[in-house]
């Protein structure tokens, strides 16, 4: 699977963690940044990422922060994103099988490494369900051509 990731400098020790862990298990990762542990903000690369797989050059996305929700907010921003800020699997596995969500968010000052590995593994090996949800992304996609 080709996944796009991006951070700010407060999850950079668990993007660098979890590309090594996701290029291990044989997908290709592509890192948008940051590479310091300067601070800066998270969406300077967060909507390159997420622009990205918006136009298809990537299957999904991963985008962090100090609590994911800043990442998650501007990964919403772009038309065609659907990214979901989860904290464990479930929840994970959920928006990929019900909303196609197609960009994950995680704060890395909110979970630890192996439970952010949990949730990357659930959310990657979920697909959409489809059926009465289709029309749920329909609605979703209308509201964002109207706004």
């Amino acid at each position: 699977m080709k996944i796009a990731m991006a951070s700010d400098h407060g999850a950079l020790d668990l993007k660098k963690e979890l590309l090594a862990w996701l290029t291990e298990q044989g997908h290709e990762v592509k890192d948008f940044g940051c590479e310091s542990p300067e601070s800066c903000d998270y969406a300077d690369f967060v909507e390159p990422a997420a622009r990205a797989v918006a136009n298809g050059e990537f299957d999904c996305g991963i985008v962090m922060c100090t609590t994911g929700i800043g990442a998650s907010i501007t990964a919403n921003k772009v038309k065609g994103i659907r990214c979901a800020l989860c904290s464990e699997p479930w929840s994970a596995e959920m928006t990929r099988r019900h909303n196609n969500a197609n960009v994950l968010a995680m704060g890395a000052a909110c979970i630890g490494p192996l439970m952010a590995r949990q949730i990357v593994a659930a959310f990657l090996s979920h697909e959409f369900e489809g059926g009465r949800h289709q029309r749920r992304i329909d609605k979703i996609a209308a509201v964002q051509e109207r706004n």
